[in-house]
């Protein structure tokens, strides 16, 4: 572990502020479920730690009005017990309730976690020149194409790298076309969720679309009744505390047995939280029948690009989206 300068401001102008002064260095941490690893890979070296914690407010959890609002700092645990959310936005809380272990969610925040990075055994494990890894060293090479690929994208991958985006909140969130309400040197600004994540594209290392000094202070999500047909459905390789093989992030519209609009964003699949409009399209306007939510499913893999191990994820990935509508539209019977 490299040595530190370890500040708590109390406000988020002074977090913003402290950060502009100690530069390139800096890094924001609350829950530090994930930089705290990353640290200890030596992936992360920061030469300051600006501790949010203590910022007063930034924990609200509203769920008055329009839209539900969480301040970042609120735990994932607290979110995913919320009873306003847990009726209304099934998605919302079984997405957080299905990641990490009980006591991580206790720790972890909701804003902290839209920032979590991939999990790639090559990232994770690739340090000392071990093995190539683009996004530890811009340019390097990826191990993982040609390699030991069975957890990696099979969506939005480029030939730089095919990390997959570990997460299973973001993927709810941008399903339900959730903001975050950001605080930075140059002042506020909103940025809906699905826009923080960039593609590998030819520069994997760069993965956020955060300013310098940025950080999320808010995730507001519109409310819906779509909120209430929704779940959010996880295969992993175990019931719990595993990343998701694939995942599907489904809230519907319904009149009847027909589908009047659909929202579905897929994890564990792709390189970033992945809305598939495909999929939604097949179903715009019919009856939702087992036959048509696997259609769905099978249009959002139409574009898939697996590698050497991980071709069972178009099946698999399909049939999760073709039985989270399932879900999802029976609760509208409940």
């Amino acid at each position: 572990m490299r040595p530190f300068t370890y500040i708590r401001p109390a406000t988020p102008q002074e977090a913003v502020g402290a950060f502009a002064e100690a530069g390139e260095g800096a890094r924001f941490i609350a829950g530090g479920t994930t930089l705290y690893d990353l640290m200890k890979l030596m992936i992360e070296r920061p030469n300051y730690l600006i501790d949010v914690t203590a910022v007063q407010g930034l924990d609200r959890i509203e769920t008055v009005g329009d839209r539900l609002r969480f301040g970042a700092n609120a735990a994932m645990s607290a979110v995913a017990e919320d009873p306003v959310v847990g009726r209304d936005y099934p998605v919302l809380s079984e997405a957080l309730a299905k990641a990490a272990s009980q006591q991580l969610r206790n720790m972890a925040t909701v804003g902290g976690n839209l920032l979590q990075r991939t999990r790639c055994m090559y990232f994770r494990n690739g340090g000392g020149g071990i093995y190539p890894c683009n996004k530890r060293e811009a340019g390097s090479g990826c191990a993982a194409i040609g390699g030991l690929d069975r957890g990696q994208a099979v969506l939005g991958t480029s030939q730089a790298c095919t990390a997959v985006s570990p997460g299973d909140w973001p993927v709810a969130l941008v399903a339900m076309d959730a903001s975050i309400e950001l605080l930075g040197p140059a002042g506020s600004r909103s940025l809906p969720v699905g826009d923080l994540y960039r593609l590998p594209g030819d520069t994997p290392h760069l993965e956020f679309t955060l300013g310098p000094g940025e950080m999320i202070t808010a995730i507001t999500v519109p409310k819906t009744p779509a909120g209430r047909l929704s779940t959010y459905h996880k295969i992993r390789d175990r019931e719990s505390y595993a990343f998701a093989l694939t995942s599907a992030a489904v809230a519907l519209e319904m009149s009847g047995d027909r589908v009047e609009g659909a929202r579905i964003a897929l994890g564990g699949v792709a390189t970033r939280p992945w809305r598939t409009s495909e999929a939604e399209e097949v179903l715009i306007g019919h009856r939702l029948t087992p036959e048509l939510a696997l259609a769905a499913g099978q249009a959002a893999f139409r574009d898939a690009r697996p590698g050497r191990h991980n071709s069972f994820k178009t099946e698999l990935g399909a049939r999760t989206i073709a039985d989270a509508l399932i879900i999802a539209a029976g609760r509208g019977r409940t």
